[in-house]
């Protein structure tokens, strides 16, 4: 686990109202990323408010997986059904049927809009939507004489 201990933030402090929380989110994603690499993923930006979430998640069944949204998280769990395996001889054992749950954090307005799953790849589908009253508008100026 990895732990910022000798980092002062104070002065980012001084300047900004809630990036505290910022900082503290950031350690988080640090720590959760040390616990492990299965399944691999990748995130691709499609443009400023389009991403993709894409998981390596071959000899899973659509009952096998399960996405949650909740509260600016999304966490993917899988879990492969253990059929009658019982007579199988194994010369070779080296595809991996252990579960995962792989969770990531999404920035403010990020929402999950959709989830495929594609020969062994499981993609979801990311839009940034900000609310009219987040997005930048003009302000008359008024001249007085």
């Amino acid at each position: 686990m990895t732990k910022l201990t000798h980092l002062d933030l104070t002065p980012f402090y001084r300047h900004s109202v809630g990036v505290d929380r910022l900082f503290d989110r950031i350690v988080n994603q640090i720590d959760l990323a040390s616990n492990g690499n299965y399944p691999p993923y990748d995130i691709i930006r499609i443009d400023d408010n389009t991403y993709e979430i894409r998981l390596a998640v071959a000899g899973f069944q659509q009952s096998d997986i399960n996405v949650e949204y909740h509260e600016g998280k999304v966490t993917i769990r899988g879990a492969q059904s253990v059929g009658n395996q019982e007579d199988v001889e194994y010369l070779h054992h080296g595809i991996s049927n252990r579960s995962f749950t792989r969770t990531f954090t999404l920035a403010d307005y990020v929402e999950v809009k959709n989830a495929v799953m594609k020969d062994g790849i499981l993609t979801l589908f990311l839009v940034r939507e900000l609310p009219e009253s987040q997005k930048p508008k003009n302000i008359a100026i008024t001249y007085l004489n």
